[in-house]
C-alpha cells in the first residue's frame, strides 16, 4: 500500500505547489501546467530509476485476483464499479462543488491566476484550496467537469489499505483489522461521494496518511515515511479546515520521531517548504489580508462563538441521530414535527442563537441519505456498537508482558482516544447541519477505540456476524442503486409508472421532484442561457449560494462576473457586462437597495423574468435578466 499512497501524497502536494506557483507567474493556463506537469513526469521516471523499482512486483497481478476471490473484498470491488458506474454516466451535481468550488477554479483559468474574486459570495474566496488545485488540471485540459469524480474513486480505493495499516498501528488484531478495512469505506459518506466531485472523502486518506506514515516513522525512522507524514498533514487541512483539531494526533503520533529533523536538515527544509504550499496556511494568510479574519468566517457573516456547552451538546445529539438515521426514512417529517412541538421556546431560541442553521437546531432527519447529509451511516455504526458489545468479557489473546511491551500498550491506548478529544473540540465549534458528513475524515480514527478489545478477534469468525456484513453492503448497494443525483435504475419511469398506479400518492410527487432536480443541476440555469444572444462571451450574475458552474458550460465559451448591488455602471461596463441575471428574492443580496431600486441606477432594463428550480426545497423562483444599455 505504501508505494500508492506516496505517489497520490507526492502527486497532490506537487499540483498545490504548481497552482500557487503558475499563478504568482500569471502562468496558470495550458502552457503552464504542462510544463509542470511534463517536469514532474521526468523526475518521477528518473527517481524509478535510480530507485530501481519494478512498475509491477512479481506476481502481483496473480494475488490481485486472489484477493478478488474472497467474499469481502469482490463485494467492495462490486461498491467501487458501482459507485464508478455512476460517476462516470451522470455530470457532477454536488451543490457545494457548483456554487463555489468549481466557479472560483472557472474565475482562476479565466484570469491565468489566483486571484481574490469581486463577490457576494464569500465561500469563493475563503475556503480551503485542497480539492481545487487536483481539479484544476482536468478542467483546463480536458474542458470539462465529468472527470472529476475520478479523484474521489482513487481516494476510496486507497481506504481499505490505509484502514487496516492504521488499525493494526493502534492495536487492533490482525484479523480483525483486515474485515474492517472492507468494512469502513461502505460508510455512506465515502461510498456516496466515491462517485461525485464531493471533497468530504477527498481528505480522508490523507487523515489516515499521516497518522499512518508517522507511526511508520517511529520504527523505519526512515526520511521518506518522516516526509510523507509531513506532506500529508499538510494536505488534510488544506481539504477541510474541519481536519485541523486532528493536527492533535498527528502531532503526537510524530514525538518519537523528532530527533529526525536534525537528520535531514535541508531536504527537511525543503519538504516543508511544500508543505506549507499544500497546507491551509496560503489561504489563510489570503483571508487575514483581505478579510481580516485567518478562517474566513468573519466574510460569512458568523458572529464569535457562543455557549460552546450547548452547541457540544446539541452536535453530539445531532451527530448520533444523522448516523442512525435509516438509509430510507420515511417517517423523517413525522420526526421533525415531534421534536420541534416538543422543544421548549427557551431552549429553542438558545438553540437558534447558538447554532445558526435552523435544521440543526430543531434537529431535523433527512427522508434519504444522500451524499450532502450521510454520515458514516446506519449500517457500519449498528455493526460497530454490536461488535463491541459481543467482544466485552470474550476472552482474547493474552497480553503481552515486559517494560517494552507497557509503553507500547500505553502509546497505542492514548492515541486511540485523541482523535476523540480532536471530535470534541469540532463540535465545540460547529454550526452547521450536516456535520456527519464533515467528519467523514474522522471516523476511521475513532473506530479503533471499539475494534482493539481482545474479543474481537472471536466476533469476527461468527456467523452472525458475517450475515451483519453482508446487510452492511446490500443496505450501501441500495443507496448507490436509488442515488438521486446518479440513480442506476431509470428513475423517470419508473416514478411514472408509480404516478399512474397511485396518483394520489402526494409522497411520489415529492420524489420525482428531488430527483428531478438532481438530474437538471448540472444544467439548472440552461433556460437563462436560452434567452441570451448566442455570442455572448460575458454575463453578469447575482448570486449567492447557487450552482453558477452551470452557466460556465460548455466551459471557455463564457465568462461570469459577480455583480454586486454597489456596482456601478461604469464598472461594469469597464468589465464587458452588458446582460445580468439576478434573483429578485434573495434577501442575503438585496439588504440595503431592492432590485428595481439597483436596476433603475444602472439604467438597465428587465429583459424577461425566467423561473428556475435549483433547489428541491424550494420549487421555482424567479430570476430577472436585465440588459444595460
Amino acid at each position: 500500500m505504501p508505494p500508492f499512497v506516496l505517489l497520490w501524497v507526492w502527486l497532490c502536494a506537487g499540483l498545490h505547489c504548481a497552482g500557487w506557483g503558475l499563478s504568482a507567474l500569471h502562468a496558470l493556463n495550458v502552457w503552464g501546467y504542462s510544463a509542470v506537469l511534463l517536469s514532474g513526469l521526468g523526475a518521477g521516471l528518473l527517481w524509478r530509476r535510480q530507485s530501481r523499482l519494478p512498475a509491477v512486483r512479481p506476481g502481483a497481478w496473480s494475488r490481485l485476483i486472489r484477493r478478488f476471490r474472497r467474499p469481502l473484498p469482490l463485494a467492495f470491488l462490486i461498491l467501487t464499479s458501482l459507485a464508478f458506474l455512476g460517476g462516470a454516466w451522470y455530470e457532477p451535481s454536488n451543490f457545494d462543488g457548483m456554487t463555489y468550488r468549481e466557479p472560483r477554479i472557472l474565475n482562476w483559468l479565466a484570469a491565468g491566476q489566483w486571484h481574490w474574486i469581486h463577490t457576494l459570495y464569500p465561500r469563493v474566496n475563503a475556503r480551503a484550496c485542497g480539492v481545487e488545485w487536483i481539479s484544476t488540471p482536468l478542467i483546463l485540459f480536458f474542458r470539462t467537469d465529468r472527470l472529476l469524480f475520478l479523484i474521489n474513486v482513487v481516494s476510496f480505493l486507497l481506504l481499505p489499505g490505509l484502514v487496516y495499516s492504521v488499525f493494526t498501528r493502534l492495536g487492533v488484531r490482525r484479523r480483525v483489522a483486515w474485515h474492517w478495512m472492507w468494512v469502513v469505506p461502505t460508510g455512506y459518506c465515502f461510498i456516496l461521494q466515491a462517485g461525485s466531485s464531493g471533497n468530504d472523502l477527498f481528505g480522508a486518506p490523507f487523515v489516515l496518511a499521516a497518522v499512518d506514515f508517522a507511526l511508520r516513522a517511529r520504527t523505519s525512522r526512515s526520511a521518506g515515511d518522516f516526509f510523507a507524514a509531513i506532506l500529508a498533514a499538510a494536505l488534510m487541512t488544506s481539504a477541510k479546515t474541519s481536519d485541523l483539531p486532528l493536527l492533535l494526533v498527528w502531532g503526537v503520533a510524530m514525538l518519537p520521531s523528532w530527533p529526525l529533523v536534525f537528520r535531514w536538515p535541508v531536504k527537511l527544509a525543503l519538504v516543508c517548504l511544500v508543505a506549507f504550499a499544500c497546507s491551509f496556511l496560503p489561504t489563510a494568510l489570503l483571508n487575514v489580508k483581505y478579510c481580516g479574519d485567518w478562517s474566513g468566517w468573519k466574510s460569512e457573516g458568523v458572529c464569535a462563538k457562543s455557549d460552546p456547552p450547548l452547541r457540544l451538546a446539541a452536535n453530539i445529539g445531532l451527530v448520533t441521530l444523522q448516523n442512525l438515521t435509516p438509509p430510507v426514512f420515511p417517517f423523517a417529517k413525522n420526526w421533525n414535527a415531534l421534536a420541534t412541538n416538543h422543544l421548549s421556546r427557551q431552549m429553542s431560541l438558545r438553540l437558534h442563537q447558538t447554532v445558526v442553521e435552523n435544521e440543526a437546531a430543531e434537529f431535523q432527519m433527512a427522508e434519504l441519505q444522500i451524499e450532502e447529509n450521510a454520515g458514516l451511516g446506519f449500517g457500519v455504526v449498528l455493526l460497530v456498537l454490536l461488535s463491541w458489545l459481543a467482544a466485552l468479557g470474550r476472552p482474547g489473546a493474552p497480553p503481552r508482558t515486559g517494560r517494552n511491551s507497557q509503553k507500547t500498550d500505553w502509546w497505542q491506548t492514548s492515541l486511540r482516544w485523541l482523535p476523540l478529544v480532536a471530535l470534541l473540540a469540532l463540535l465545540t465549534q460547529s454550526e452547521v447541519f450536516p456535520i456527519s458528513r464533515i467528519l467523514a475524515p474522522y471516523y476511521a480514527l475513532l473506530l479503533p477505540v471499539f475494534l482493539a478489545g481482545p474479543g474481537q478477534a472471536w466476533v469476527v469468525r461468527q456467523r452472525w456476524w458475517q450475515v451483519a456484513v453482508s446487510g452492511v453492503y446490500l443496505l450501501a448497494a441500495l443507496l448507490l442503486v436509488v442515488s438521486p443525483p446518479r440513480p442506476l435504475f431509470p428513475a423517470s419511469r419508473v416514478i411514472a409508472a408509480l404516478q399512474a398506479w397511485r396518483p394520489e400518492a402526494a409522497w411520489l410527487d415529492r420524489v420525482n421532484r428531488v430527483y428531478a432536480v438532481y438530474h437538471e443541476r448540472s444544467h439548472a440555469f440552461d433556460p437563462a442561457l436560452g434567452e441570451l444572444p448566442p455570442d455572448l462571451k460575458t454575463l453578469g450574475l447575482f448570486t449567492y449560494d447557487d450552482p453558477e458552474a452551470s452557466l460556465w458550460r460548455p466551459f471557455g465559451s463564457r465568462r461570469i462576473v459577480h455583480v454586486r448591488p454597489d456596482d456601478t455602471a461604469d464598472y461594469l461596463k469597464r468589465e464587458g457586462v452588458q446582460y445580468i441575471l439576478l434573483a429578485p428574492m434573495k434577501p442575503m443580496l438585496w439588504s440595503q437597495v431592492t432590485p428595481a431600486e439597483w436596476v433603475r441606477s444602472v439604467n438597465a432594463t428587465i429583459v424577461k423574468k425566467i423561473p428556475l428550480h435549483l433547489r428541491a426545497s424550494e420549487g421555482f423562483r424567479e430570476w430577472w435578466l436585465v440588459k444595460l444599455p
